[in-house]
């Protein structure tokens, strides 16, 4: 079943955008208070999102806020997920294999920090 892309401007785009990086941040400091694992997070300017690891990885998330797609650097590659919701049930895919941002996302944080990692039912 396709579902219909509500347009969202930029200003939308900042606010939903933030609003994912914003879960993954606080269940990355819940999983720290609640676990030995130990990542670092930083923000910058709001648009960006660095989780290094003690393995000295990184995974850097970032807004693109002109084509509204959020960019993931990981160790294995970059990837670009495309808004693809609606302002009652925000949701970003990937660009080339539609898979869902925050499960692409929490497979990745898994793998570099060997700890698993799970964003399901929170989005």
């Amino acid at each position: 079943m396709q579902t219909t892309v509500e347009k969202i401007d930029d200003s939308e785009f900042k606010l939903y955008a933030n609003q994912a990086l914003d879960l993954i941040e606080d269940e990355l400091e819940r999983l720290f208070e609640t676990s030995d694992f130990d990542v670092d997070i930083e923000r910058q300017g709001g648009n960006v999102l660095n989780i290094q690891f003690p393995n000295h990885t990184v995974i850097v998330i970032n807004l693109q806020t002109p084509l509204h797609e959020l960019w993931l650097a990981t160790k294995e590659g970059g990837f670009h997920f495309r808004w693809a919701g609606s302002k009652v049930k925000p949701k970003w895919q990937d660009t080339k294999t539609q898979e869902d941002f925050f499960a692409v996302v929490a497979s990745h944080i898994t793998k570099q920090g060997g700890i698993p990692f799970n964003l399901t039912g929170l989005a």
